[in-house]
């Protein structure tokens, strides 16, 4: 009786389903009814991207509390939902209705249980159609190499469908602008070291009238670029050591020659060759020097990043605990 009451108590959480919108007329209303059944006590709000059709209004009609981000792109309305809106439990879904909305009372419930802070929707396709091919293998090539540089346990980084903790959400510092999102997402949650999983949720086409707004080619070198900017912010040793020894591998090839030629004749004929490969050894140990320095900077700024982020541990803890409290008390 007292474990049945206790799982009870993640419906009385403040849950939020935000939602980031631009031109989602044809699919809005039926995301905004499908996550307001399958989570009738959350609060819905729907971000619209100052989209050129009908989202607001209709999003307005169906029941959920709709708000404006006029800077065009993703990363910009998921920095404002993460800034405006106030719960304990954030559901992030995008708004094109491809995602199982009746799956996330399971991924809340998981992520209160098991204390995480950020649990992802792998995608698992129902509709051939539903994922193209060139994002499918983009997804796979990106998603490994955030594995290999920053170890990360997800199989689906770009992934819209998401929950999180208050504490990761209060704690996120983003910067992104459109659809790096998810990878700045992703990279925080590991280089924070923080309690995250994944389950698979079904995933299926978008409804006709709905067009994809990501770009193959073009977001996904954005995205590429977002990895290794943060590859030389949270891994700058990896990053300047990966530079000098670029530069070191030229110097060796180029000095090679020389160094052969003065040991048959003794003398130095290419000077300009001698000295290039000399700077590039000098450069070597700059960039090494240079990764070493910005390292400890990068440890300074995740200690004061944890910081930020146990500061928003306690409140959601307490009010957990006090229900807990409340409902023994009530069994007693």
């Amino acid at each position: 009786m007292l474990c049945s009451r206790i799982v009870s108590l993640v419906d009385g959480l403040e849950v939020a389903v935000i939602v980031p919108c631009y031109n989602e007329a044809a699919a809005i209303t039926k995301v905004v009814n499908d996550f307001r059944a399958s989570l009738p006590g959350a609060t819905i709000y729907v971000y619209d991207n100052n989209s050129t059709d009908d989202t607001g209004a209709i999003a307005a009609a169906a029941g959920a509390e709709v708000r404006r981000e006029t800077r065009r792109g993703k990363g910009n309305v998921v920095r404002r939902m993460f800034t405006d809106v106030e719960a304990d439990i954030y559901v992030m879904v995008d708004g094109d209705d491809t995602y199982d909305a009746s799956v996330a009372p399971k991924l809340v419930e998981k992520l209160v249980h098991e204390n995480l802070d950020m649990l992802v929707g792998r995608r698992v396709e129902t509709h051939q159609a539903a994922y193209r091919m060139g994002h499918r293998l983009g997804n796979r090539v990106l998603t490994g190499l955030v594995a290999w540089l920053f170890g990360s346990q997800i199989d689906d980084m770009l992934s819209g469908y998401r929950v999180f903790s208050r504490r990761f959400v209060k704690s996120f510092p983003s910067f992104s602008r459109e659809f790096e999102i998810e990878t700045e997402l992703t990279v925080h949650a590991m280089q924070m070291k923080m309690a995250i999983a994944e389950v698979e949720t079904n995933y299926k086409e978008r409804p006709p009238g709905s067009v994809s707004k990501l770009r193959t080619f073009r977001d996904g070198w954005r995205i590429l670029v977002t990895i290794i900017n943060l590859m030389r912010n949270e891994r700058p040793l990896l990053f300047f050591s990966l530079i000098g020894l670029l530069f070191f591998i030229v110097g060796i090839v180029l000095a090679l020659p020389v160094f052969l030629e003065y040991i048959d004749t003794g003398y130095v004929r290419r000077f300009p060759t001698a000295i290039l490969s000399f700077s590039l050894g000098i450069t070597t140990v700059v960039c090494i020097a240079t990764g070493l320095i910005l390292d400890l900077v990068a440890h300074v700024r995740r200690e004061a990043k944890r910081l930020a982020y146990l500061r928003y541990a306690a409140p959601r803890a307490e009010k957990i605990s006090a229900r807990a409290s409340g409902a023994m008390r009530e069994t007693a």
